[in-house]
């Protein structure tokens, strides 16, 4: 065989390895991946549920609350799609929902919330999930920066009054954080917000034939 013919099948030869490695490497990660989803989804399962216990207590309800869902679009809510609410029920009685408010408002822009509201209209817990403030000063927001989210507990449309939903510098009754006045003020006004869209649409809030969110 010349030195061109041996040089043509090395080449044929390395082609056909390489192709064949690349066929075994595919192959294998569509093993793993096949294996690896349930796990993901599972995982992923638990981290929603653990955010909705965070604003409903777990113990309040016996219902499968991520399948107890319905969707809503309403300009309360801040969000230019449907807002998936979470519905707890104890005994299939209503106990409370779990849903996100938006927020256009905040210093560096959007901030997503997780409000629970009970069947009587007070608020379970509050949660931010989402946001760019800046830290040291706005991120007091979340819960492992700082107490102030959990102010919200126990609040309702009633307490405080409708002029008092607001941040004591403008005259009402949460607290701001010093030197950062934009980022609270934003967030009482989407938990306003929650509560009031919450008024408005209880009884089809709790009512609606049930949703079943994708890939839960």
């Amino acid at each position: 065989m010349n030195q061109a013919a041996s040089h043509k099948k090395n080449i044929l030869t390395a082609g056909w390895l390489l192709a064949l490695s690349a066929l075994v490497g595919t192959g294998l990660m569509s093993v793993v991946n096949w294996h690896s989803e349930p796990y993901i989804a599972y995982n992923e399962k638990q981290l929603l549920l653990r955010s909705l216990n965070s604003v409903i207590q777990e113990n309040s309800y016996n219902n499968d609350i991520l399948k107890d869902t319905v969707y809503f679009t309403d300009a309360l809510l801040g969000s230019k799609t449907a807002t998936l609410i979470y519905r707890a029920r104890l005994d299939e009685q209503p106990v409370a929902a779990a849903l996100t408010v938006v927020t256009e408002k905040g210093y560096n822009g959007q901030i997503t919330i997780l409000v629970g509201i009970n069947f009587s209209g007070n608020i379970t817990g509050v949660r931010v999930v989402k946001h760019k403030e800046t830290p040291g000063l706005g991120d007091a927001i979340e819960i492992k920066r700082s107490n102030w989210i959990n102010t919200f507990r126990g609040r309702s449309l009633q307490n405080p009054i409708e002029n008092r939903w607001k941040v004591k510098r403008d005259g009402g009754e949460f607290d701001q954080f010093t030197g950062a006045t934009i980022t609270p003020r934003a967030v009482v006004s989407a938990v306003h917000n929650a509560l009031l869209f919450f008024r408005k649409n209880k009884k089809n809030i709790f009512f609606q034939s049930a949703v079943i969110e994708k890939n839960i």
